[in-house]
């Protein structure tokens, strides 16, 4: 059962990266696009600004559970670092817990939030609802509650091959 679990969350983490990785580009391209057909061409597009918001908020939540996996996510150990040694578990299983709750935050209220905006369309892009633009926060804690609930049960992923790029590197696969 294990191996499935993190089989799957493999699987789910590797498309998080692509996922952000192509909003990154695809942002990356379109943003001087949009400059340079204002500027030279002279004439302003309306479409670079909204697309570049909307993949922004794909690679912010859908990013921020890959990171969160990963172990890259940012985190303030100055407290617990001068905790002794017996209360880190606890500190670590309140953390997790807590980061559960906020997942599952995003995962419902997101929701009720694009249900609430599907029936409006952005003013920029009239042919797309805005509760498809609000869509990356309630998937994001849908993933990040899935790999929440994977560390509770079998511990902190970071150092597996598939998140840690260093030992993807010095493994004999990757000659």
């Amino acid at each position: 059962m294990k191996n499935l679990v993190l089989g799957v969350n493999d699987a789910i983490y590797r498309a998080c990266i692509i996922v952000t990785s192509l909003a990154i580009v695809i942002m990356a391209t379109i943003i001087p696009w949009g400059v340079f057909s204002r500027y030279v061409l002279g004439q302003g597009l309306g479409w670079p600004e909204p697309i570049s918001v909307m993949l922004m908020v794909v690679f912010t939540f859908i990013g921020a559970a890959a990171s969160y996996r990963a172990g890259a996510h940012m985190a303030v150990t100055s407290l617990t670092d001068r905790l002794p040694h017996s209360a880190q578990p606890l500190i670590t299983l309140f953390v997790r817990l807590a980061m559960g709750a906020i997942a599952l935050f995003m995962l419902i209220w997101g929701y009720k939030l694009c249900v609430a905006t599907w029936n409006q369309f952005l003013s920029t892009l009239p042919s797309v609802r805005v509760g498809i633009s609000y869509m990356p926060i309630p998937v994001g804690g849908f993933i990040t509650l899935l790999f929440v609930i994977e560390q509770l049960l079998y511990g902190d992923q970071h150092k597996r091959r598939v998140v840690n790029f260093e030992a993807a590197e010095e493994a004999k696969e990757a000659v």
